[in-house]
């Protein structure tokens, strides 16, 4: 499928560098089937029906952006997937001065050995020394803001707070599952009230999520894989939802990358422990989810792709031009986009 067919123009000044606050009062645009209404995230429970269940990740992001020197040249690392006790696949920053076998000083007394240089300019990284690789990264790493945020301003203290969501707790992400960054315990509370209930799973979000589409063909793009799980339990109240014909609403597109992961042919949500890489393009059958809660992505990516697919790319297209033409914020900090087909 072409690539370009899902690209658009953005405004600079509509990249959000800072969420709204409360959380809860960002605005929300709702496609509910062929309408569209412009909201605020705390009307969910006004958009939604009772018996339907949201479903969240509940993945924590860990301090992942390192920088530090092999000899006199500056490495900046950034980690995307965990690939052993003490290894970590890393995007790196200036790879042209960094070999197989080479040690990486990141401070702190944290170092890190380069190894398997792989075809898209990663290294894995092995942390030297006893203590657990994430005492390390609290102690050399800087939370990994999106590049089009950290392009525009440094990373500070309220970074720290501002891209965890209030379900973060398996610590292993590398970028926040940022549609649950617009929630609160009392917007939890008002949904629990209208008799919508929720579910968490863990995908632990890797750096890939970020990487632009640099080909021409989506047939031609790979996807970088991440880790997942969903629990016998989960999957048997996700499965009991959607058989007393309520709705199971994905917030955020890794929930629901997980959950189509996990669903067999019949429709039917299995556990799941391991790896996916799923791509999904429109033309994609749906079978684990009925509805997503997401924020504005970019241009020519995965993800305009994926919500494409769940709304048709006519409607996503228009749906955009709307929020562009009423100044709608984007991407992680961003507003969002309750998208019911």
């Amino acid at each position: 499928m072409r690539v370009d067919l899902f690209d658009f123009a953005l405004p600079e000044d509509r990249i959000a560098l800072r969420p709204a606050s409360p959380r809860d009062s960002a605005r929300m645009l709702v496609l509910d089937g062929d309408t569209t209404h412009d909201r605020l995230a705390r009307d969910l429970p006004d958009c939604l029906r009772p018996g339907d269940m949201l479903v969240f990740n509940d993945t924590k992001v860990i301090p992942a952006q390192l920088v530090g020197r092999r000899g006199d040249a500056k490495i900046g690392a950034t980690l995307h997937k965990r690939e052993g006790l003490r290894q970590w696949r890393a995007f790196i920053r200036n790879a042209k001065r960094l070999h197989d076998g080479d040690t990486v000083e990141f401070g702190g007394g944290v170092s890190a050995i380069a190894s398997d240089r792989g075809t898209d300019g990663s290294f894995l990284l092995s942390f030297a020394g006893d203590e657990p690789v994430e005492v390390l990264l609290e102690r050399a790493g800087s939370m990994p803001l999106p590049p089009y945020i950290a392009g525009k301003r440094p990373t500070d203290e309220r970074d720290a707070e501002d891209y965890q969501t209030m379900f973060a707790r398996e610590k292993g992400a590398v970028a926040a599952p940022t549609a649950a960054l617009h929630f609160t315990p009392e917007l939890i509370a008002r949904l629990e009230a209208t008799g919508i209930a929720h579910e968490t799973l863990t995908l632990h979000v890797g750096a890939g999520t970020f990487l632009p589409m640099k080909v021409d063909d989506s047939d031609d793009h790979v996807m970088h894989s991440e880790w997942g799980r969903i629990d016998a339990e989960t999957a048997h109240r996700l499965n009991a939802c959607r058989a007393a014909g309520s709705r199971v609403i994905a917030v955020g597109t890794t929930s629901l990358r997980l959950l189509e992961s996990a669903v067999d042919e019949n429709g039917t949500i299995q556990p799941f422990d391991g790896d996916t890489d799923i791509f999904i393009t429109p033309g994609y059958e749906f079978k684990a989810i009925d509805g997503l809660m997401t924020n504005f992505h970019l241009p020519r990516s995965t993800l305009f792709m994926l919500v494409s697919a769940l709304m048709g790319r006519e409607r996503m297209i228009a749906a955009y031009e709307h929020a562009i033409a009423e100044k709608y914020r984007f991407y992680s900090y961003g507003d969002a986009s309750l998208l019911l087909p």
